[in-house]
C-alpha cells in the first residue's frame, strides 16, 4: 500500500498499462492492437530529458514536484477500497489518476458544422455561470441544477440540469449508478450517459467521462436571485481524494482548496474572444504558469494539442467559417502553474494557451482506432467493426506534427495518411516551440498583435496571452482539402494551377504592401487575387503541364531565393510590412516580434505588418503575419466578433465601469471647460424661457407655458393616408401569381388550386413593435381584408392586428391557432408571409446566440412540420437582403424566386415623376461631383476617433465612436445656440445637420422639419446618448424645437405631449386617443431618432428623413448584409428632378444593347381580373360580370362586350383577363348585374355592363408614381431628396470603392450565417442581376451549423426544396409590402376565376328571321309535333355565331342587306369573339384540372390500376366510300367492357351494345355520346360525369393515333376511339365521318345480335350524340311556372344537366322519324328576349343527335376542314330528312385557346432559311408543273383557304351580289362571307329551291360524282361574266369532268386558268380550272 515510486513502477504501471492495452484492443477497429509490453517500455523513451532545452530554469523544478506530488496521489487512491462494485465503478477513474500512458479517449467526434467552443453546448449556446446566472432557467421537477467544470476553462463552472437519483445524499452515497441530464442552453433532454453529456456541453476530455470528476457544485440562488456557486458535490470518493495542497495545479483533478484552476490547456479556438484580459471570461483567473509534464502526457491532458502543419491536415469547419474562430484570451486557461506559481510577483499572472488548428485537437483521421468513437458507458462490448465516421470537415488532428512537405502544391488535396496500428504516441515539444507574450504588451506598446495564420505551426503561447489574438482570416486561402476537381471544372483550371507555398507567401506579401493604411486585409480580396494569379499562368503553359505535375521551374520559387525576394517585395512598402526570417521555427519569429514590441520607443513606428518566414529544411517554408498596426489590428480582432458578441463586449465594458476613464475625458468641451458647469451656466441665464417652438430663429425666446401651447397652422394640403397599388408593384404582384400558377401546373401535384374558393394570410414580421404597427396599418389601408371576405369593412381597424404576428415569445400561441385554422380549412388557401425573412435565420435546435436571446423561432413556425406538410398552405418569404435564403443546402427552388425588376441605372427609369434611389445608386453618385454628395465620409471624425484608439486601446471603438459622437453633438447644439467658439472644434458635417435640423422649422410656417437618425446599435450606448443629448437639448432651451426618440425593436415610440399634439394638428383627423405608432406617423416632425438593435429591421421612415449618420458601423460590420441593410435604412424613391442635374454633368456611356425594359414586359405576361368578385358570397351559379372596386388599390379591369377569355392551366388562367387595360387605380367603376334570382339553380341574366367612372385626381399620374412607401401623400411643395448618408471611414471605403479600385461590399461574405464553400470561386460581379446572384450563391456559399436550412443537407437525406415555398426579393423601402398584398387580392380574384369560366356570348346572326314562320307550335308544348315539323320550311341559312364569317346560303326570305352587312363583319373579323365569364354550377363538365371526391373514380385510375388495365381491340368493317376495309382501334379500360360485346373465343370485339327505343330507364342515357377531340388531352372538356349527374352512359372520345398515348395518360378510365393513322392530318370531317360510318356498321350488327334474340329491328335505338369538347352548361329558357297568364312573362332561364337535355330528346314522340336534333347556342341577348318557337326546322351545329338509320346515305365530307356541318346539314335537308332544333334549350361553349381545329401553320416544304416569311393565300395554289414554292400543308387545307379569301378573284361578279349567288352543286363551301351560295343537289327526287328566274353569278362545281350530269347544268341561267370554278382530285379527272359535262359548250377556258394547290405530287395536290360563262 505504502508502494514507493519505483515499486509502483514494478507493479501497478505494468497492470495498468497491461489494463489500458486491452481496453485499447476493444476498442479499436485494427486487428492488431500494438503489444502491451512495447507500449510500457516505448513510453520510457518520450520522457528522455535530454532532448529538450528548456528557456526557464523553472521547467525542472517543475518535473521533480510533479514526479513527488504524483506518487503522493497515488499512494492516497490506493487507500480506497470500499467493495467491488465501488471498484468497477471507479476503474476508469483510479487509471486516470495514476501514472501509466492514460488511454487516449477519443471523443465521438461532433456533428459536422456543430459549435465545439468551450464554455458552449454544441447547439452554441452558452452554459457559463457568469453569462446565465440572472436568466430564468426551466428545471424540470426531480432536477437539480449543478455546476460542471471544464479543463479547458478552469476559470468557469458550466451549468447542467441533472436527476437526483443520480446525485449522492448528504452521505456521498445513495446515487444511482449511470446519469439522466438535461442541457440548459439549448434545452434538448433526455441524455443517458454522460459521455454523451460531456460530449454535447463540449467537455473535450483527455479521459472517459465520469460525472464524479466533473460534475463539482450544486449551484444556489444568491440574495440578488441570482445563480451562484453553492456547496461541493460529496461524492463517495471525495473523501479518500483529498489533494495534498500542493501549490501547483495537476491537469486531472486534485482539490485544493487555494486551487482555481483545475484542468489548464485550451482546445482549438474559443468563440468567445472579449478584448481584455479582466473580461467576463478571464475575471476568476489566478496563477498559472508551464508545467513540463503536462506538456509531455498529452494524450492525458488534452489541453496542449499541437498545432499542425496546414499543409497535410484539414482545417476544421469553423475555422473556414466562424466569424470567431481563434481568439486567444477568450480560451485563456492556466496549464498547470507549478513552481513558478510562487515566484510570479505580478498581479496578473501569465498565462498559457496552446493555439491549434483545430476544433477538436487529438488524433488523425486515418487513425481507425481514433475515429471509431467511445463506447456508451454501459456497454463493456464494443464490435471492432463499426467505426463513426467522422465529418470531412471536422476531423481531429494528431498531437504529433506531421512532416511539411513544401514542393507539393499548396491548395492540393491531402495524401491520404498511412494506417497507424495503436495509439499515437505524443513526442516532447522543444522549448523553441514556445512563444512567452510579453507582460504589459498592450499598455506598452498600446497594440494587441493578431497573428494571422499562415502556413506551417504555430508555437504555444504562454503567459499573458489575453494580449494577442490568433486569427484564421486567410487561413483557407492557403489551405483548402474539399477543392476537388469539380469545383477547378467549374473555374476552368487545371490542379497544375495551384500555387506554391513559396508563391502564396509572395502574394499574401504584395497584398500586405499594397493595402492602404485605413484598410485591412479581407479575406475576399486576397481570394480573388490567389484566383487571378492562378488564372494568369499563360496558356502554353499550361497545356505543356502533366497533371499533378506542379508548376514549371520558371514559375517555382526555390527554397532561398524566398527570404530575398519577400525582402525585396516588402522594400517597397515604405516601412509598413517587414519580413522576418528564422531557420528553426517561426515561434522564434514570433516570440522575437513580441520583444521588440514591448521594447520598441513610443516615437518610433511600428510597422503595419510583420511577416515571419520559418525556411526549415526539415519542415520546409512556413509562415505567419503579425499585424501590428494599430487600426489594422484593432480592426481584425474586432471583425472576429459575432454582432451578438460584441454587443455583448460593449454591455459589459458599460457595465464594470471600464468606460469611466473615457466618460471623464469627455466631461470637459473641445476648449477645455467644464461641460456640466457651462450648460448649467446657460440654463440660468436662460430662466424660464426656452427657445420659440417654430416660426422663429434659435435666438427668439418665449415662456415655457407659452411655448406648449402654439399650434401650427392648419395644414389644408396634408394628405390624409392614401394607400395605392403602382404599376411596380402589380407587376411583382402578378409575377408571383404566376409563380403559383406554376407550381400548380407542375406534376408534382403540391398545389390543387382547383379546390380552394377562399384566401386567408397571416404575416410573420421581426420581433419590432413599429413594424408590427406599420405592417398592421399596411393591411388595414390596403382593404385586402374587406376583399377577401375575411372582414368587415367596420372592423378592419380593430381586426387587422390579428393578421401579422411578431416573431417574440407569444408567437407559438397563434402560430398554433393558425395552423389549427389551416387544418380545419382544407377549401382555404393560407398564405404564410415571412418578411424581412432575413433576420433571424438561426436553426431551433443550434444556434450561435447567446442564452436568452429569442433564437429559432422563425424556424420553429415555417419550418414546422405542419407548415410544411398542409397541402392548403403557401409560405412566402420576403427579403431585401435574401442572400442568407441562397445557399446550397436552400429550401427555396430557384425557379421559386421572383425578383423586384429593377433597372441599371436612374437615366433608364423612363419618364417616372418617382424614381427609386438604392444602394446602387448611392455608390454610382460618388461618380456625380457635385458639392454635397449624399453619401459622405466624415474625415474629421475618423482623424479624432484614431487619435483615440491609440489613447484607449483596451475599449471597444465602438464604445468610443460613441462617446466622440455624443460628444460632437452636444458641442454642435451648444455653438448653434450659445457658444459660438465650438464651432471650430465639431466636425462640419454634424454642425450642417444640426444647424438644418434646428433651423428649419422656424423657417417653416407650420413648423415642419428634418428627421435625423443616429444608428447605435447597442442599446445601452443607445440609452446613454438619448439621456445625454435630451439632457443638453433642455438645458439649452430646445425642448420644444426638436424632440429626440429612442428607436427600440422592443418599445413603442415615446414622445412629449407637446408634439404629438402638434402631429394631431398637421393630420387635423385624428381622434383624441391618437399616439403615433410608426416612424411614418413622425412625417414633417423635426427629431432625431436614435435607431438601436442589432439589425434595421425593415421599418420605414417619412418622407421628412433627411440625414442618417451611420458614423458607428465600421469594421464589424463585414458582411455584405450587415453592411448593406444599414445603408438601407436611406433608400427610398426621390423625384426625379432632384437627381437629373448630377446625372446631367456626368459623361454617359452610350449603352451598346438596349435592355429591354422588364417592366414593360411583365405587363404583358400575366393579365388577370386584378378586380375584386362582385360579391363574397355570390352563388356559385351566379354570373359575374364585372367587378367593384371600393378603393383606388384593386387595379380593376373593365369588363365589356369584348372580354378576353381564360384558359385551363392555371398559369393560362392567370394570364387570361379582361382585354382593356388595367384603368388606373383613381377610376372607380361599378358594374350591376340585374335580375338575379333567389333561387339556388338558376342563373342571373346579366346585362351590359353600365359603367360610370369618377377619375380621382391620382389617375392621371397612373404610371408615373412610386410604390407606397409612406401612405401620406407627399405634401411638402418641395421634391423628395435623396437621403443624406455619413458613414464610417471602413464603410465608405466598400461601398465607394469603384473609385478605390478596393473590394466592394456585395463581394463580401453574403451573410454571417453562411460560409463560402471553397476559397477559390468565380469573380463576384457587381452588375450581376439578382437573379444571376441567386445563382451564384446557390453554388458558392452553404449554411452554417447554426443556420435554420443547415438540416436541408443535400445527401443528407435531403429535404431540397419546399414545393409552395416562394422567395419574393426587392431593394430595402421599394414597396414589397404593397407587392404582396396585391398578391393576396389577385390570387382570391383568380380562384374565383377558376370556378368561373369563359363562354360565347354571340348573337345568332339574322336571328329575327327565323321567328317568323307561321308554322309554330304553342310555347307551353314540350316536344314536337311530328306533323307541324314536316310542314315547316327548312331554313337554308346557317344562324350559328361562327357563320358570321363565312359565306351565307341563298334563300328566298329577304335578309339584312348583305352588302352593308358584310362590309360590317369584314372590319369586324379581326376582333376576337366575344365571351362572358359564367360561375360553373353543378352540372359543368370539367377538364383533367377539375378534382373532387365525387368524379375522382371517373377521370382517375385508381392506384391498383396501370394503364395495362385497359385492352386494345381492333374493330374491322368495309366503306364504300373508303372503298374497301376500314380498321378502327377501340381502348376499352377493364371498367367499361359492360357496353360492349366480345366473342366467346379469343374475346374479339364484336360490336358495341346499344339499347331498344322501348327502353325507360331515368338512370341511363340511351344514346351512346362521341366526342371527336384533339389537341385537347389536358384542357378538352371530357369529365361529363357532373354533367350527367352520374347516369350510366357510353362516352368515347375519338381521338388521332398520334394522340392516343396523351389520351391514355390523362383520361384513363375513359373508352379511346382511334383513328387510322392516315387521318392523322384529316380534319373534323374525316371525324364526324368515321363516327357516322362505325356507328352504322354496329346498328346493323346490333340489330344482326338482337333479332336472334327476338327483338325486331326497328326497335334497336338508332341515335348517337356528336358533341364538341367544349360544350361545358346546358340551359333551359322560358321555364318558369306560368301562373300568371301576362304575356310578357319576364325572361328566365337555369341551369340544367346533360343529363336532362338528353333524356328530354331521346324522350320525343315518334323520334324515330327525325333525322337530326339539337339545341341552339346561349348568348346573352337570348336570356333577354321573349320567348319565340319552342322548335325551328334549321341548321344545327355542336351538339347534334343523329339518327344513324334515317341518315345511311347522307355523309359528313371526310375531307373537310371547315363548315362540315353546314354541308351536311344540307345534304340532309336535300334529301327530304327533317331537322329539329329544341329552343328552349341552349348550349353554352367554352373559350379554349389551345387545341380543337386549329389551323396548320403554312410553311415551305423546304426550308431555305430559319426565318419565316408570312406565305399570302395567293400562294397557296399556283400553275401546275411550274418553279413554284411547295408547302408542307395537306392540299384539301389549301383549297379551302383559298377559296376563304380568293372570292374576288373567283367570282367577282358575285361579291355582295345577293340576287345573284354562286351555285353549288351538292356542296356547301365558304368562298368568303361576299360571297351567298345557293346550294343544289343532283340528287333524284332531292328537295331544292325553286331557282326559276335566279340568275347565278358563278358555278361551283367539287369533286362531283356521276349524279352531276350536263343536263342538270343546262337548267340553270348565268349572268354574262359569271365564272366557273371546277374541283377535281387530279388533272386526268378534271379534264374528263370538263368533257363529260360538256363545260366548253357555255364556258370558255384558257390554259392559264388551270391551276393545283402547292403541293408536291407526293402530296396529292387539288386541281381546278376557272373559266368564264360566254
Amino acid at each position: 500500500m505504502g508502494n514507493s515510486y519505483a515499486g509502483q513502477l514494478k507493479s501497478t504501471r505494468f497492470e495498468e498499462a497491461l489494463h489500458s492495452s486491452i481496453e485499447t484492443s476493444l476498442r479499436s477497429n485494427t486487428v492488431v492492437p500494438r503489444p502491451v509490453f512495447s507500449q510500457f517500455y516505448l513510453d520510457q523513451q518520450t520522457l528522455n530529458l535530454e532532448d529538450i532545452k528548456p528557456k526557464i530554469e523553472e521547467l525542472n523544478k517543475e518535473l521533480s514536484l510533479h514526479y513527488l506530488e504524483r506518487g503522493n496521489q497515488e499512494l492516497l487512491n490506493k487507500q480506497d477500497t470500499n467493495g467491488v462494485d465501488q471498484e468497477e465503478e471507479d476503474e476508469d477513474e483510479d487509471m486516470s489518476e495514476t501514472n501509466s500512458p492514460p488511454i487516449p479517449y477519443t471523443e465521438k467526434p461532433a456533428p459536422e458544422g456543430s459549435c465545439t467552443v468551450d464554455g458552449f453546448c454544441q447547439a452554441g449556446r452558452d452554459l457559463r455561470l457568469v453569462s446565465v446566472s440572472m436568466e430564468q432557467i426551466e428545471v424540470p421537477a426531480g432536477f437539480e441544477l449543478v455546476g460542471a467544470k471544464s479543463p479547458n476553462i478552469p476559470e468557469h463552472i458550466l451549468v447542467c440540469a441533472v436527476d437526483k437519483r443520480f446525485l449522492p445524499d448528504d452521505n456521498g452515497k445513495n446515487a444511482l449508478l449511470g446519469f439522466s441530464g438535461n442541457c440548459v442552453g439549448c434545452g434538448e433532454k433526455g441524455f443517458r450517459y454522460f459521455t454523451e453529456f460531456s460530449n454535447h456541453i463540449n467537455l473535450k476530455l483527455a479521459t472517459q467521462p465520469k460525472k464524479q470528476k466533473h460534475l463539482k457544485y450544486y449551484l444556489v440562488k444568491n440574495s440578488q436571485g441570482a445563480l451562484s456557486k453553492g456547496p461541493l458535490i460529496i461524492w463517495k470518493e471525495c473523501k479518500t481524494r483529498q489533494s495534498a495542497g500542493l501549490s501547483f495545479v495537476k491537469p486531472s483533478s486534485s482539490r485544493s482548496p487555494t486551487m482555481s484552476q483545475e484542468n489548464g490547456g485550451s482546445n482549438g479556438y474559443s468563440s468567445s474572444f472579449i478584448h481584455t484580459a479582466d473580461s467576463p471570461s478571464s475575471r476568476t483567473q489566478t496563477s498559472s504558469s508551464v508545467s513540463l509534464y503536462g506538456s509531455l502526457d498529452m494524450s492525458r491532458d488534452r489541453s496542449l494539442a499541437k498545432p499542425p502543419a496546414v499543409s497535410s491536415q484539414l482545417v476544421t469547419k469553423n475555422q473556414a467559417t466562424a466569424p470567431a474562430a481563434a481568439r486567444a484570451n477568450g480560451s485563456a486557461n492556466g496549464l498547470s502553474n507549478g513552481g513558478r506559481a510562487g515566484m510570479s510577483s505580478s498581479s496578473q499572472p501569465p498565462q498559457s494557451v496552446a493555439h491549434s488548428t483545430s476544433h477538436s485537437p487529438g488524433y488523425s483521421a486515418a487513425d481507425p482506432a481514433m475515429s471509431a468513437g467511445p463506447p456508451k458507458k454501459r456497454h463493456r462490448g464494443w464490435y471492432p467493426g463499426s467505426p463513426v465516421p467522422i465529418p470531412a470537415t471536422a476531423v481531429p488532428v494528431p498531437a504529433v506534427r506531421p512532416v511539411a512537405r513544401s514542393s507539393e502544391p499548396l491548395l492540393s488535396a491531402p495524401a491520404p495518411q498511412p494506417m497507424v496500428s495503436g495509439v499515437l504516441q505524443p513526442q516532447a515539444i522543444p522549448a523553441a516551440e514556445t512563444v512567452i507574450v510579453p507582460e504589459n504588451l498592450l499598455n506598452d506598446s498600446g497594440v494587441r498583435p493578431v497573428i494571422l495564420i499562415g502556413y506551417g505551426t504555430l508555437p504555444y503561447f504562454y503567459g499573458n496571452v489575453g494580449d494577442i489574438v490568433v486569427s484564421p482570416l486567410l487561413v483557407n486561402c492557403y489551405k483548402n482539402p474539399q477543392l476537388n476537381g469539380k469545383t477547378l471544372e467549374k473555374l476552368g483550371m487545371a490542379s497544375s494551377q495551384l500555387l506554391s507555398v513559396e508563391s502564396m507567401i509572395l502574394l499574401t506579401l504584395q497584398y500586405l504592401v499594397r493595402l492602404g493604411s485605413d484598410q485591412i486585409p479581407l479575406r475576399e480580396e486576397f481570394e480573388q487575387i490567389v484566383l487571378k494569379a492562378m488564372q494568369g499562368l499563360p496558356l502554353q503553359e499550361r497545356s505543356s503541364l502533366l497533371p499533378g505535375a506542379g508548376l514549371p521551374s520558371c514559375y517555382s520559387v526555390s527554397q532561398a531565393q524566398l527570404p530575398w525576394l519577400a525582402r525585396l517585395t516588402a522594400s517597397v512598402s515604405k516601412d509598413s510590412v517587414h519580413v522576418l526570417v528564422t531557420h528553426n521555427s517561426l515561434g522564434e519569429g514570433i516570440s522575437e516580434t513580441l520583444r521588440s514590441l514591448s521594447e520598441i520607443p513610443p516615437q518610433q513606428r511600428l510597422p503595419d505588418y510583420v511577416v515571419v518566414i520559418c525556411t526549415s529544411k526539415m519542415r520546409g517554408n512556413e509562415f505567419c503575419v503579425l499585424v501590428l498596426g494599430q487600426y489594422q489590428s484593432r480592426a481584425l480582432a474586432e471583425s472576429m466578433l459575432t454582432t451578438n458578441e460584441f454587443l455583448k463586449e460593449i454591455s459589459y465594458e458599460l457595465i464594470t465601469g471600464k468606460v469611466s476613464i473615457l466618460a471623464s475625458h469627455f466631461k470637459t468641451t473641445s476648449l477645455g471647460d467644464n461641460l456640466d458647469k457651462q450648460l448649467e451656466w446657460f440654463q440660468q441665464r436662460r430662466g424660464d424661457k426656452v427657445v420659440v417652438p417654430f416660426r422663429g430663429g434659435v435666438h427668439d425666446c418665449v415662456q415655457s407655458q407659452e411655448a406648449a401651447a402654439m399650434m401650427p397652422m392648419q395644414d389644408t394640403g396634408s394628405g390624409n393616408e392614401v394607400f395605392q397599388i403602382y404599376a411596380p408593384q402589380l407587376n411583382v404582384a402578378r409575377k408571383l401569381l404566376s409563380q403559383v400558377c406554376s407550381i400548380a401546373d407542375s406534376g408534382i401535384q403540391s398545389l390543387d388550386l382547383g379546390r380552394f374558393c377562399k384566401v386567408d394570410f397571416m404575416i410573420l414580421v421581426p420581433p419590432s413593435e413599429v413594424l408590427f404597427h406599420q405592417t398592421a396599418q399596411r393591411v388595414r389601408q390596403s382593404g385586402v381584408l374587406v376583399d377577401l371576405g375575411l372582414e368587415e369593412a367596420a372592423a378592419i381597424h380593430q381586426k387587422a392586428e390579428k393578421y401579422v404576428v411578431r416573431l417574440d415569445n407569444d408567437v407559438h400561441s397563434k402560430f398554433e391557432a393558425f395552423i389549427r385554422k389551416v387544418k380545419q380549412n382544407p377549401y382555404t388557401l393560407f398564405v404564410l408571409i415571412h418578411d424581412n425573412s432575413h433576420v433571424d435565420l438561426t436553426s431551433l435546435i443550434s444556434g450561435s446566440v447567446s442564452h436568452g436571446e429569442l433564437q429559432g423561432l422563425a424556424d420553429r413556425v415555417i419550418n414546422c412540420r405542419e407548415a410544411l406538410e398542409s397541402m392548403n398552405l403557401l409560405v412566402l418569404q420576403v427579403s431585401s437582403f435574401p442572400f442568407t435564403l441562397q445557399t446550397q443546402q436552400s429550401r427555396i427552388s430557384v425557379y421559386n424566386e421572383v425578383h423586384w425588376p429593377l433597372r441599371e441605372s436612374i437615366e433608364e427609369s423612363g419618364a417616372e415623376e418617382q424614381v427609386y434611389f438604392g444602394l446602387n445608386d448611392y455608390s454610382r453618385s460618388l461618380r456625380w461631383g457635385v458639392a454635397s454628395p449624399v453619401l459622405r465620409c466624415d474625415e474629421a471624425f475618423e482623424k479624432m476617433v484614431n487619435t483615440l484608439l491609440e489613447r484607449y486601446p483596451r475599449l471597444h471603438s465602438m464604445v468610443i465612436r460613441s462617446y466622440l459622437l455624443i460628444q460632437q453633438y452636444t458641442e454642435a447644439m451648444m455653438a448653434l445656440t450659445s457658444m459660438t467658439s465650438l464651432r471650430d472644434h465639431t466636425t462640419p458635417e454634424t454642425l450642417g445637420i444640426l444647424d438644418d435640423l434646428i433651423s428649419m422649422p422656424g423657417k417653416d410656417k407650420s413648423g415642419r422639419g428634418h428627421m435625423l437618425i443616429i444608428r447605435v446599435p447597442s442599446l445601452q450606448l443607445a440609452m446613454l446618448a438619448r439621456e445625454r443629448l435630451e439632457e443638453v437639448r433642455d438645458k439649452l432651451g430646445l425642448q420644444y424645437r426638436f424632440e429626440i426618440i429612442l428607436g427600440s425593436p422592443s418599445s413603442e415610440l415615446c414622445l412629449a405631449k407637446h408634439f404629438i399634439t402638434r402631429i394631431k394638428a398637421w393630420r387635423c383627423s385624428e381622434s383624441e386617443d391618437w399616439v403615433p405608432r410608426t416612424y411614418e406617423d413622425l412625417e414633417g416632425l423635426p427629431c432625431i431618432v436614435i435607431l438601436t438593435g442589432k439589425d434595421p429591421l425593415g421599418e420605414t421612415f417619412p418622407r421628412s428623413l433627411k440625414y442618417c449618420d451611420l458614423r458607428l458601423i465600421d469594421s464589424s460590420y463585414l458582411t455584405r448584409t450587415a453592411l448593406e441593410q444599414e445603408i438601407g435604412l436611406a433608400c427610398s424613391y426621390t423625384s426625379r428632378q432632384t437627381i437629373q442635374e448630377p446625372l446631367g454633368a456626368m459623361d454617359l456611356p452610350v449603352r451598346q444593347q438596349e435592355k429591354a425594359n422588364s417592366s414593360e414586359n411583365d405587363s404583358e405576361e400575366l393579365h388577370i381580373d386584378l378586380e375584386r368578385p362582385q360579391s363574397n358570397g355570390s352563388a356559385v351559379t351566379g354570373t359575374s360580370v364585372g367587378s367593384i372596386t371600393e378603393n383606388g388599390v384593386s387595379s380593376s379591369s373593365a369588363v365589356d362586350s369584348s372580354q378576353k377569355t381564360s384558359s385551363l392551366t392555371f398559369q393560362n388562367m392567370a394570364s387570361s383577363s379582361a382585354e382593356k387595360g388595367a384603368s388606373p387605380p383613381g377610376v372607380k367603376q361599378g358594374c350591376d348585374s340585374q335580375g338575379s334570382q333567389p333561387a339556388s339553380s338558376s342563373v342571373s341574366v346579366p346585362q351590359p355592363s353600365s359603367c360610370g367612372a369618377s377619375t380621382s385626381p391620382s389617375s392621371s399620374s397612373h404610371n408615373s408614381r412610386r410604390p407606397s412607401q409612406s401612405t401620406h401623400e407627399s405634401r411638402s411643395p418641395q421634391a423628395a431628396q435623396p437621403r443624406t448618408v455619413i458613414l464610417s471611414r471602413a464603410a465608405y471605403n466598400l461601398l465607394g470603392s469603384e473609385s478605390t479600385g478596393q473590394l466592394h461590399s456585395s463581394s463580401l461574405l453574403p451573410h454571417a450565417d453562411v460560409t463560402w464553400s471553397s476559397p477559390l470561386r468565380p469573380l463576384f460581379y457587381r452588375g450581376l442581376s439578382t437573379e444571376e446572384q441567386s445563382l451564384y450563391y446557390r453554388q458558392w456559399t452553404s449554411a452554417r451549423q447554426h443556420h435554420a436550412d443547415c438540416s436541408n443537407q443535400v445527401g443528407q437525406e435531403a429535404i431540397g426544396f419546399h414545393p409552395r415555398r416562394l422567395l419574393l426579393t426587392g431593394p430595402p423601402q421599394v414597396g414589397k409590402t404593397g407587392a404582396y398584398l396585391q398578391f393576396l387580392r389577385i390570387v382570391f380574384r383568380m380562384l374565383i376565376r377558376l370556378l368561373e369560366v369563359d363562354v360565347y356570348d354571340e348573337e345568332e346572326v339574322d336571328e329575327d328571321v327565323t321567328e317568323s314562320s307561321e308554322l309554330t307550335q304553342s310555347s307551353n308544348d314540350q316536344w314536337p309535333d311530328i306533323e307541324v315539323i314536316s310542314n315547316m320550311p327548312f331554313d337554308l341559312r346557317p344562324h350559328d355565331p361562327k357563320s358570321r364569317h363565312t359565306s351565307p346560303v341563298y334563300t328566298e326570305k329577304p335578309t339584312k342587306s348583305l352588302q352593308g352587312y358584310n362590309k360590317q363583319i369584314k372590319r369586324e373579323v379581326s376582333a376576337k369573339r366575344e365571351t362572358v365569364s359564367i360561375m360553373l354550377t353543378k352540372y359543368a363538365t370539367h377538364n383533367t384540372f377539375h378534382h373532387c371526391e365525387q368524379c375522382h373514380h371517373y377521370t382517375e385510375a385508381s392506384p391498383a390500376t396501370q394503364l395495362s388495365d385497359s385492352t386494345l381491340h381492333a374493330f374491322t368493317f368495309s366503306s364504300s366510300v373508303l372503298g374497301g376495309e376500314v380498321q378502327l382501334h377501340f381502348i376499352i379500360p377493364r371498367s367499361k367492357e359492360n357496353y360492349f360485346v366480345f366473342s366467346q373465343q379469343g374475346r374479339q370485339l364484336e360490336s358495341m351494345r346499344l339499347p331498344l327505343v322501348s327502353d325507360k330507364n331515368a338512370d341511363v342515357l340511351k344514346s351512346p355520346i362521341f366526342t371527336p377531340t384533339t389537341g385537347r388531352h389536358e384542357h378538352g372538356l371530357l369529365n361529363i360525369f357532373h354533367a350527367t349527374e352520374g347516369a350510366g352512359h357510353l362516352h368515347v372520345l375519338v381521338v388521332k393515333e398520334y394522340e392516343m398515348p396523351l389520351y391514355r395518360k390523362y383520361w384513363p378510365n375513359h373508352i379511346l376511339l382511334v383513328l387510322p393513322g392516315i387521318f392523322n392530318n384529316t380534319g373534323v370531317g374525316a371525324a364526324r365521318f368515321m363516327i357516322k360510318e362505325l356507328s352504322y356498321h354496329n346498328l346493323e350488327l346490333e340489330r344482326n345480335r338482337l333479332e336472334e334474340l327476338g327483338v325486331r329491328r326497328q326497335e334497336v335505338w338508332p341515335f348517337i350524340l356528336i358533341m364538341d369538347d367544349s360544350s361545358v352548361l346546358w340551359n333551359a329558357h322560358n321555364v318558369q311556372e306560368q301562373t300568371s297568364q301576362s304575356a310578357d312573362a319576364s325572361p328566365s332561364f337555369k341551369n340544367i344537366s346533360l343529363k336532362t337535355v338528353l333524356q328530354h330528346m331521346e324522350a320525343t314522340p315518334k323520334i324515330t322519324q327525325y333525322a337530326m336534333c339539337g339545341v341552339r347556342k346561349w348568348s346573352r341577348r337570348l336570356t333577354a328576349k321573349r320567348p319565340g318557337a319552342p322548335f325551328s326546322r334549321c341548321h344545327i351545329h355542336d351538339f347534334i343527335l343523329l339518327n344513324i338509320d334515317l341518315t345511311q346515305n347522307v355523309q359528313y365530307d371526310l375531307n373537310r376542314y371547315f363548315c362540315e356541318e353546314v354541308d351536311f346539314n344540307l345534304r340532309a335537308n336535300s334529301s327530304g330528312l327533317l331537322i329539329c332544333r329544341f329552343n328552349n334549350f341552349s348550349l353554352m361553349k367554352k373559350h379554349i385557346p389551345c387545341g380543337g381545329h386549329k389551323d396548320f401553320v403554312i410553311k415551305p416544304k423546304i426550308l431555305v432559311s430559319d426565318n419565316l416569311t408570312s406565305i399570302s393565300p395567293s400562294q397557296y395554289v399556283c400553275a401546275p408543273d411550274s418553279e413554284h414554292m411547295l408547302l408542307a400543308v395537306p392540299a384539301q387545307f389549301l383549297l379551302e383557304k383559298f377559296l376563304q379569301h380568293s372570292s374576288y378573284k373567283l367570282f367577282p361578279k358575285a361579291i355582295f351580289n345577293e340576287k345573284s349567288p354562286v351555285l353549288a352543286i351538292d356542296c356547301y363551301l365558304n368562298v368568303s362571307s361576299e360571297v351567298s351560295i345557293c346550294y343544289m343537289s343532283s340528287r333524284p327526287h332531292s328537295v331544292n329551291l325553286n331557282h326559276e328566274g335566279l340568275v347565278f353569278s358563278g358555278l361551283l362545281l367539287y369533286l362531283c360524282d356521276s349524279f352531276v350530269v350536263a343536263d342538270l347544268l343546262k337548267k340553270f341561267k348565268f349572268l354574262k361574266g359569271a365564272t366557273l370554278c371546277v374541283i377535281c382530285q387530279d388533272r386526268s379527272s378534271l379534264r374528263q369532268t370538263i368533257v363529260r359535262l360538256e363545260l366548253e359548250d357555255e364556258w370558255q377556258f384558257r390554259l392559264r386558268d388551270e391551276f393545283q394547290t402547292a403541293n408536291s405530287s407526293d402530296d396529292r395536290p387539288l386541281y381546278f380550272l376557272t373559266g368564264r360563262h360566254t
